[in-house]
């Protein structure tokens, strides 16, 4: 595209669109921040918003996609097979790799692992967006992104290649439930414990890393009132609480075999657990196994600080850098009234007067802004080729599974706004606005994939394994040719119609420089208007 044309667009990209009153284009601004994106399936539409439209995204889920999106998704290994097998495979062929005398034979097989590891990692990826593009329940794939990020772990670390898509999966269940059996789920989740080496974490060999953050990062929040003291408490509370791969039980006395929890790869194991009485939040928690764990999670999530400081979390996540204090007051009332019902409390968030006045005012992260771009470019016509925008993530900083600190990735918009985080994002405009064929060419077999992450191979040997264990084998799954479509042209269609009587001047003398449909649609996708929702 031409440069005076970007150059006015990189001079006006920050700046805050204001959206007018007719029907059509609030209904365009609706559907831009409660989905991942206007798709050819919202324009025209004036129910977005609707008080029956909102209860179909908050009560009515609906896990329909198209036959071409969900036949891939079916077809995946991730799909097919429990997480416990999957996990075990790897891991069975890593300690095959690992055992094998010859070196040029070990090599071959350790790289056929980390092979298999990024393409059960790919799959989860690839799923994602599927969903994200294609799903009907559009706020429910939203907030599993928003509670992925809240609840970060990343795949590069260890095994967790092969967990990530069923954690994810985990999540994708309970994020419009209550808020205690999200907590619960994520605590038992066996990549949530090997990320932050709560299955290291035993009595007289304390690891205090998932207890901090926890309090820090998944609850109560920094300052709201919990002592170094009460982070230790917790994490003798979290003694035991790991993951077993051996599908024996350990050792224990009769004393201990009630108290012993397993759980697919979840394990609860009394030979490792602290019995002594706890002084946590104020209250005392006897020693009586893991229970304890039930006791502690409900003080935590009954905490007016998790209240608030989740509350002001989801309204970040929604209205911005800062969101109105009475709005995450009346979000905090709510979640008290309700038990932590997140659906409730988004509801509360939704009909706020605030909410509407903020909507086309929020930066997009690069992940809203990627899936908004092939949602509106492509929303009918479904992709077989996910890497692409698996690419275009990356690029921009915020990969799929790929944030390295427990915090997640930033939701303020400083973060994505930078002059070179922004040239990308330009470039990756052009991209799709020219068409992206790349999105609709079969992708390389999962053996040739480029890794999610491409953490260390686990050294031990599990129980039962041996050398001559083989190595579990990962088929690549067959994608059928599909042409390629025809160029979408943005400027005919019925969204930018509702859209363009809010566009700017610097966007609309932009727009009229174009000298093809292609760099139009690319200009388009540049303009502040679209990078805000």
């Amino acid at each position: 595209m031409r440069a005076r044309s970007v150059s006015v667009l990189l001079f006006g990209v920050l700046a805050t669109p204001a959206l007018a009153a007719p029907a059509a284009q609030e209904s365009a601004a609706w559907v831009n921040r409660l989905t991942w994106g206007a798709s050819a399936a919202d324009t025209g539409s004036d129910k977005a918003g609707s008080g029956h439209w909102l209860d179909a995204q908050l009560k009515h889920l609906d896990d329909s996609l198209p036959p071409e999106a969900a036949a891939r998704i079916a077809a995946m290994r991730i799909s097919r097979e429990p997480l416990a097998a999957l996990v075990v495979e790897q891991d069975a062929a890593i300690r095959y790799a690992n055992k094998l005398p010859d070196p040029a034979q070990r090599d071959a097989a350790r790289k056929a692992y980390q092979q298999g590891m990024n393409a059960l990692a790919n799959e989860a990826a690839t799923r994602s967006l599927l969903r994200d593009l294609y799903a009907p329940d559009q706020l429910r794939e939203q907030l599993t992104w928003f509670w992925f990020n809240h609840f970060n772990v990343q795949a590069q670390k260890r095994d967790i290649r092969a967990m990530v898509g069923d954690y994810e999966d985990t999540i994708r269940n309970h994020s419009l439930g209550k808020f205690r059996d999200l907590l619960e789920a994520t605590l038992k989740h066996p990549a949530m414990l090997r990320y932050l080496d709560n299955d290291q974490n035993a009595a007289n060999h304390i690891n205090e890393n998932y207890a901090r953050e926890i309090m820090e990062l998944h609850s109560m929040g920094v300052g709201s009132g919990y002592t170094q003291k009460d982070v230790q408490e917790l994490a003798r509370i979290l003694t035991g609480v790991g993951v077993d791969l051996s599908p024996n039980a350990p050792k224990l006395s009769p004393q201990r075999q009630a108290l012993y929890v397993r759980a697919g790869l979840f394990e609860f194991n009394p030979n490792r657990h602290d019995f002594g009485d706890k002084q946590f939040l104020g209250h005392t928690i006897k020693g009586s196994g893991f229970g304890e764990v039930e006791e502690a999670l409900d003080l935590i999530a009954r905490s007016p600080a998790t209240a608030h400081h989740v509350s002001e979390q989801l309204a970040t996540y929604f209205m911005g850098d800062t969101p109105p204090a009475a709005v995450v007051d009346r979000m905090t009332a709510t979640w008290q009234r309700s038990d932590g019902d997140i659906a409730q409390v988004l509801r509360t968030m939704i009909r706020a007067s605030e909410f509407r006045q903020s909507l086309g005012t929020v930066f997009k992260d690069p992940v809203h802004y990627a899936i908004s771009s092939v949602r509106l470019m492509y929303g009918d016509k479904v992709i077989v080729n996910a890497q692409p925008i698996i690419g275009w993530l990356n690029r921009m900083g915020e990969g799929l599974y790929a944030r390295e600190t427990p915090d997640g990735y930033p939701m303020t918009s400083a973060a994505w706004t930078g002059p070179g985080q922004m040239s990308v994002r330009f470039e990756i405009a052009r991209q799709i606005g020219g068409g992206a064929a790349g999105l609709f060419k079969p992708p390389v077999p999962p053996a040739a994939v480029a890794a999610v992450g491409m953490g260390e191979a686990p050294t031990m040997m599990a129980p039962g394994m041996t050398s001559a264990t083989p190595p579990a084998a990962t088929a690549p799954l067959a994608q059928p040719p599909v042409p390629i479509p025809a160029l979408p042209r943005l400027q005919t269609a019925a969204y930018y119609s509702a859209v363009a009587p809010a566009l700017g001047g610097q966007t609309r003398t932009a727009l009229t420089q174009a000298s093809s449909p292609q760099e139009w649609n690319a200009l388009f996708l540049s303009s502040p208007e679209f990078m805000h929702r």
